[in-house]
């Protein structure tokens, strides 16, 4: 049974409830967050916002006037295991839409296996370029996340000879191909490049390869439990004093991993962080706090992208008056929505958002700089 029930606070449980009583649930929305694998440490933030984007989204009428019921599937495992699982949900559950906040590897998987036959909204960030029928995404892309914030940080840090490193999947060689054109566009030069397995555990060797590079920034796409591990190794190497890190997926609960005493000179760039003090992520700050409690996963943009998600989809739908892939492709341009992140406006299956970047000095993600309504370069032509 795919089914299953985070451990929650029992606040956050009754919340649960209310999101899932079969009796009072019409349709069925599949929640697809990694709770093991290297990105598990996402898994909890992820579900909690899903929650109470379905709460909200039944306290207002539902899809279409009938309510929602979520059902999570755990998808921090191989692309095809994962796509299994999400058929599972379609077929055999009954699930009528999905939300994905997980890999690129399972989403390309999960695109051939639904073949535009049912609504998929993915929400993290990503590669850029995704686009297929019934899919929507709300995550940031590298034009977002780098355009701006490379040539920023080469000027205020003053660096200019960058290392990239990351996992190896499609994420990170995309992103990579695309910074290195931002790199070479504000005068600097990249001066190493490598992808690791999952597996590796250990970057002894990445370390060694990175201080005699001479770099004085590196570029992280490593995931999860991985860049927790390489950015404490980074520290103990005294790379800290050499090079700057700039990660974009490096949120709260990863800065959490990595710890203070390690996270000296260490960059995120990102359309959310559970700092941020505009009205609405003050408010959805409130509502997460009340739900679950002070003891409940961090606030972070992985986490808060599925509540983002499943706002979009209930946006689209109720635009489309209908859940069919070709009710809502026809809607899809234009459909407006609100999240903590502001008022969002879809365009060419993507959306622009405010990029901040943040220090993590000290082990708190301090903004030192925003960049407002940059557009996706990497959207789709409809």
């Amino acid at each position: 049974m795919l089914k299953t029930t985070a451990r929650l606070p029992s606040s956050a449980a009754m919340c649960l409830a209310i999101a899932t009583t079969a009796a009072q649930a019409d349709i069925r929305i599949g929640v697809l967050v990694p709770d093991s694998g290297p990105a598990g440490l996402f898994g909890p933030s992820a579900r909690n916002s899903a929650i109470l984007a379905a709460n909200e989204i039944n306290a207002n009428g539902g899809i279409n006037g009938e309510p929602i019921e979520l059902v999570f599937a755990d998808v921090g495992v191989p692309p095809a295991e994962a796509a299994q699982a999400a058929l599972r949900l379609w077929r055999g559950e009954g699930v009528q839409a999905f939300v994905g906040m997980h890999d690129s590897a399972v989403r390309e998987a999960l695109v051939g296996r639904f073949g535009g036959q049912v609504p998929y909204v993915y929400t993290p960030v990503y590669e850029g370029n995704a686009c297929a029928p019934g899919l929507y995404v709300t995550g940031e892309t590298p034009s977002q996340q780098l355009a701006p914030v490379i040539p920023y940080l080469m000027e205020h840090e003053g660096v200019s000879r960058w290392y990239l490193i990351g996992h190896d999947y499609n994420w990170p060689r995309d992103t990579n191909a695309l910074a290195r054109g931002y790199i070479t566009e504000a005068g600097g030069e990249v001066v190493g490049e490598e992808y690791v397995p999952f597996t590796v555990s250990e970057f002894d060797s990445s370390l060694q390869r990175i201080r005699e590079s001479g770099a004085d920034a590196v570029l992280i796409t490593l995931v999860g439990g991985g860049s927790v591990g390489f950015n404490v190794s980074f520290a103990g190497f005294g790379l800290d004093d050499q090079a700057i890190r700039l990660g974009t997926l490096i949120e709260e609960n990863t800065l959490a991993g990595i710890g203070a005493e390690n996270a000296n000179r260490l960059f995120s760039s990102s359309g959310y962080f559970g700092s941020i003090e505009t009205e609405a992520a003050t408010a959805f700050a409130a509502s997460y706090d009340a739900a679950f409690g002070a003891d409940a996963p961090a606030l972070n943009d992985l986490g808060e992208s599925t509540y983002e998600g499943l706002m979009l989809l209930a946006a689209l739908a109720n635009r489309a008056g209908s859940l069919s892939v070709e009710a809502m492709d026809a809607a899809a341009e234009g459909t407006t929505w609100s999240t903590p992140r502001g008022d969002n406006t879809l365009v060419g299956r993507h959306m622009a958002q405010t990029i901040y970047l943040a220090d993590g000095t000290g082990g708190v993600f301090n903004v030192v700089a925003a960049f407002p309504n940059v557009a996706s370069d990497e959207a789709c032509a409809n």
